[in-house]
């Protein structure tokens, strides 16, 4: 991408609005509500991150570069001080884009970047922190596309956001479809295996998704786009789109990654690696 498209790109961001949003799917504003400080910078070894996974005993995060990268997971602070790494072997980064906690011990990476619609299977690798087992291999197929690449008014089978919640996995498309489709939700069970993905609820979106992360008492769902958090309400912890509330515009580049580091707080990282926290003022909860 040389520097009059990152240019352009960025100027397209900085004036993004949540207009599109507020109209077609019900968001409310939501920018007055938080405040965005930030924290650091990412650490060389990680030029592009393109997946969060908070570790909540240790207040760092995991990480990951995008497609091209070293099959490696860094553990981060959030002032972007390298702390460990992690190789996963047997594995290689065709494409990861997201990553998933389960819990304190095991890990989702997604290898699920399908920028030309031309992947018929990808994958989802799950790593157990505790073992030194190699990781185990999740794979998924759209079953609505039935050509490679998809038409150019079909293109929504790229996925760069990636969810854990009870014991499923959860994708969202990142819609590349010109003109533009609704963004698809879609799940599959959170074990080793072979799955075709129908798609389980859709939302009007006008910017690409880059990433979503669910809060820990699963009341919150966040997607990230470039130059948007949009959040959900989970009333009885199901992963749906079917009750939008709030747009928080944050013009902050390229946004690539996003994390929740408590119910109300998160973490997200852009593509020149700046780290910030994105805090609720005055939460309740």
């Amino acid at each position: 991408m040389n520097s009059l498209i990152i240019f352009l790109f960025s100027l397209k961001v900085a004036f993004c609005s949540c207009q599109f949003e507020k109209k077609r799917s019900g968001f409310r504003s939501g920018r007055s509500q938080y405040r965005i400080e930030r924290l650091g910078r990412m650490p060389a070894a990680v030029p592009e991150s393109s997946g969060l996974a908070f570790r909540p005993g240790r207040g760092t995060f995991w990480t990951h570069n995008d497609s091209g990268g070293r099959p490696v997971l860094y553990e981060v602070a959030m002032n972007g001080a390298l702390l460990d790494s992690l190789p996963l072997p047997g594995v290689a980064n065709t494409d990861w884009e997201a990553l998933a906690a389960q819990d304190s011990t095991v890990l989702y990476v997604g290898d699920i970047g399908n920028n030309a619609n031309t992947r018929p299977n990808l994958t989802v690798y799950r790593v157990n922190l505790l073992k030194a087992n190699p990781p185990q291999p999740i794979t998924v197929r759209f079953a609505n596309q039935t050509s490679f690449p998809a038409t150019k008014d079909t293109r929504n089978f790229d996925s760069e956001a990636l969810l854990f919640a009870r014991d499923s996995l959860f994708l969202l498309s990142k819609n590349r479809s010109r003109p533009r489709r609704p963004v698809s939700l879609y799940g599959f069970p959170a074990e080793p295996g072979s799955y075709a993905l129908s798609p389980r609820d859709s939302v009007w979106i006008k910017s690409m998704v880059t990433d979503a992360s669910v809060s820990p008492d699963r009341r919150t769902l966040a997607v990230l786009t470039y130059g948007k958090i949009l959040l959900f309400d989970l009333p009885d912890g199901r992963i749906t789109l079917r009750h939008p509330t709030r747009c928080v515009r944050l013009p902050r580049g390229q946004t690539e990654a996003i994390s929740f580091i408590n119910n109300t707080d998160l973490v997200m990282t852009n593509e020149k690696g700046g780290i910030y926290r994105v805090q609720r003022k005055n939460a309740s909860r």
